[in-house]
């Protein structure tokens, strides 16, 4: 290599050494996870390149970086705003500096993913709600620091999240006890290839509510709609079109919720006399609507994610790793008993 050896870098080493840049970095700072064969041929190939670990490279292999990556779809909107302010209320005493990443679809999350391990110099990850894919899983455990979710789950991964089916019975059951028996979901939509628990569960919760009260499922009052800020309204367009509409339609979410307030306003369909509505989230904004709702604590969610992160990047686990919060029904004006 001659007198290039000097512009050498972690990710030229684990390149010749055919190995992942993390593997080199476990090497150079001693950490477990290697064996003894490919430890003694990154060491004899630093070694005979003369490569000098960069201050930023001792940094990142010590799990010094002083950072923590906060990975989420969107920074708009209000969960995801919640979510990050109790995060930053964990991390900032700690003297730990949040990067926030913003993934806001499918080419922008695999890019970022695609570069993390080589990139992104932090102690710790914390991804909030959203779906990652199988490869984007591979890539996270190729950092080799402690990743914690927010608002959803990953196999093997310390998390913390609420119960969603449970959330979602909460909702049905209180329509179903006002008499309601066509009840109606507007859904996010999931693509197969990229699951993504929430909406799967709250799924499962309206129709297990349904099955077990009477009424049971009808496929044809459940829509799904690619997440935007008029999903709610484009959700309850189709409800409005079925031939025998519902009498009460639980959402997805409050903001959800809102948009379908806003199509049956202009549809003179007076809310709660003709449909009932109801939502889960309890968002700032559902108290000014009235909107009955099933509460989660959103930003408890960022304060206990960030707890573990920390509690795993001091080398002790977490008492819980995976806490799922309780969630309340609140009661307002857009439910009311079936005419």
């Amino acid at each position: 290599m001659g007198s290039s050896t000097d512009r050498l870098n972690m990710a030229d080493v684990a390149a010749l050494a055919g190995v992942s840049k993390a593997t080199v970095s476990r090497v150079l700072s001693g950490a477990p996870g290697v064996s003894d064969a490919t430890r003694a041929r990154i060491k004899a190939l630093v070694k005979d390149l003369s490569y000098v670990v960069s201050p930023d490279a001792a940094r990142l292999s010590r799990g010094s970086t002083g950072r923590v990556a906060v990975v989420m779809p969107r920074t708009t909107t209000w969960f995801y705003g919640a979510v990050l302010s109790g995060a930053l209320s964990v991390l900032r005493p700690a003297g730990l500096d949040a990067l926030v990443y913003q993934v806001a679809d499918d080419a922008e999350s695999r890019g970022f993913f695609a570069d993390l391990p080589v990139q992104r110099q932090v102690d710790a990850v914390i991804v909030v709600a959203f779906p990652v894919s199988d490869f984007e899983r591979r890539q996270l455990d190729l950092l080799g620091v402690p990743v914690v979710v927010a608002g959803g789950a990953l196999p093997g991964q310390a998390h913390v999240r609420i119960d969603d089916a449970a959330a979602a019975r909460q909702a049905v059951t209180h329509l179903l006890e006002l008499g309601h028996s066509r009840i109606a979901m507007i859904n996010a939509a999931v693509p197969a290839e990229w699951p993504y628990a929430p909406p799967v569960d709250r799924l499962r919760g309206y129709r297990t509510a349904l099955e077990e009260a009477g009424p049971g499922f009808d496929p044809r009052l459940v829509v799904d709609v690619p997440w935007s800020t008029a999903m709610g309204a484009e959700g309850m367009d189709r409800l409005l079109r079925v031939p025998r509409r519902p009498t009460a339609v639980f959402a997805f979410c409050d903001e959800v919720a809102m948009g379908a307030l806003r199509s049956l306003r202009r549809a003179g369909i007076v809310v709660p006399e003709d449909m009932s509505v109801i939502g889960i989230d309890d968002h700032p904004m559902a108290d000014l609507w009235d909107l009955t709702t099933v509460r989660q604590p959103v930003e408890e969610q960022g304060v206990r994610a960030a707890r573990m992160a920390l509690a795993l990047l001091g080398g002790s686990a977490p008492a819980d790793r995976h806490p799922v919060l309780p969630t309340e029904l609140i009661i307002r004006g857009t439910t009311a008993a079936s005419a």
